[in-house]
């Protein structure tokens, strides 16, 4: 069996830079995708060769995903990289790219709104689509990175939530659509990493979590690395929260 394939949108830290740890220890190939971190995943490498006395098996990939141009450039290098060719396809693709804002409702403009729905859902759509060979080939799992707000009224992020809500729908969709080939399911991340304007917020929410903490990046990853490894899974969403989403 050749060494598995993934690429992770905006991994050049917070979650998508544990995942990408993660998938690396486990002997991955990672595609790190970034917009602006490319200093920050070239630190993650460094310090992964450092620790394990190994060069990482991976390759920084610079794109600006709100940009059609680069967003194809991104895919063709992808679907022509010798690492794909010569492993069988791509083993993964997880969607963690994304934006998160608060803004009243009334300030909200048209422009914000498509943004949203750009980074998390048209992109997501998109890549999936276009890669959708070498993720057949190689029976491949798609990840959605969604959140714990459906169903909830979050002040302040009504052009968040929606985005998501629709990448959560989107991902239960394409589960049918590309099966049995490719494998579909959405990661929820609870309360993990608190902006810094949220900080009251986030808090409120911890004092409700049964678990009676705030959880790990490596809680989110670890996850990730579940549903890649598990090729019964499909159609599923994980809510890594604590509990929170069963409190009272």
């Amino acid at each position: 069996m050749g060494q598995r394939v993934a690429l992770i949108t905006g991994s050049g830290k917070r979650i998508g830079a544990a995942i990408a740890t993660k998938l690396l220890s486990e002997g991955w190939f990672v595609f790190l995708h970034v917009r602006s971190s490319f200093a920050e995943a070239q630190l993650l490498l460094d310090e992964y060769q450092r620790e394990t006395g190994i060069p990482a098996t991976a390759e920084i990939v610079k794109a600006d995903l709100d940009s059609d141009g680069e967003l194809n450039q991104l895919i063709e290098h992808v679907l022509a990289h010798e690492s794909v060719k010569n492993n069988g396809g791509l083993h993964g693709l997880v969607h963690n790219a994304s934006i998160y804002n608060s803004m009243d409702f009334e300030e909200v403009s048209l422009a914000e709104l498509r943004l949203n729905n750009r980074i998390h859902v048209e992109v997501p759509f998109l890549l999936t689509q276009r890669l959708i060979e070498p993720l057949k080939n190689a029976n491949g799992c798609v990840i959605g990175m969604i959140d714990t707000s459906l169903g909830r009224a979050w002040k302040g992020l009504s052009h968040y939530t929606s985005s998501k809500a629709a990448l959560r729908q989107l991902m239960m969709n394409l589960a049918g659509d590309l099966a049995p080939e490719v494998r579909v399911n959405c990661v929820a991340p609870g309360a993990i990493m608190a902006a810094e304007w949220e900080a009251e917020h986030f808090a409120s929410v911890v004092e409700k979590i049964p678990l009676g903490r705030a959880g790990e990046v490596e809680d989110v990853a670890n996850t990730v690395n579940f549903l890649l490894d598990s090729p019964y899974l499909s159609g599923q969403i994980i809510e890594v929260d604590g509990g929170w989403s069963v409190a009272p």
